[in-house]
């Protein structure tokens, strides 16, 4: 089983996002072969200050509104162990990649990655930005995006790992 998870600051917008998003990604490949069988997805955040909330409700409206919820998620905090567990730590952003690299056991390094390196069609655009302080706009924004780099990643953790 390949294991991903998504990291962004509070565990509150971005990565909660995105583990939905992918998600429902990898399930509507998965009614064709089989995939989310093959994937175990989470979300995290690099600080612990939302630890057990809910997805910010703006993020939750938003991936509602495309038939994905997300409300069932609790925001946590990324521990030394996900270093060892997880196969990909994808952060939104570099401040999250600095954050990471802190935190973990250099020998799992290899595994941060940034989220926005497996987008297609995204000229321009090398990471998720915080729509925290900002309005549903901004949500709508990275939703978008998200939705892009879901894609990306899931074409090529198909085509480099044996997922059937």
């Amino acid at each position: 089983m390949l294991r991903v998870l998504f990291v962004c600051m509070g565990n509150i917008c971005r990565s909660p996002m995105a583990e939905g998003v992918f998600r429902h990604q990898a399930n509507t490949a998965g009614i064709r072969d089989g995939l989310l069988h093959h994937l175990f997805i989470d979300s995290a955040g690099t600080t612990g200050y939302h630890a057990g909330e809910k997805p910010d409700p703006r993020a939750q409206q938003t991936a509602f509104k495309y038939g994905i919820d997300i409300s069932g998620l609790r925001a946590r905090q990324v521990t030394r162990q996900d270093f060892a567990d997880f196969d990909y730590l994808l952060a939104m952003d570099r401040e999250n990649i600095r954050n990471l690299e802190r935190m973990g056991d250099p020998a799992h390094h290899h595994k941060v990655r940034l989220f926005m390196d497996f987008a297609e069609n995204c000229p321009g655009i090398t990471e998720v930005d915080d729509p925290y302080y900002g309005g549903a706009e901004g949500f709508e924004r990275v939703f978008d995006i998200i939705e892009r780099g879901s894609t990306g990643l899931l074409k090529y953790l198909q085509e480099n790992h044996d997922l059937n």
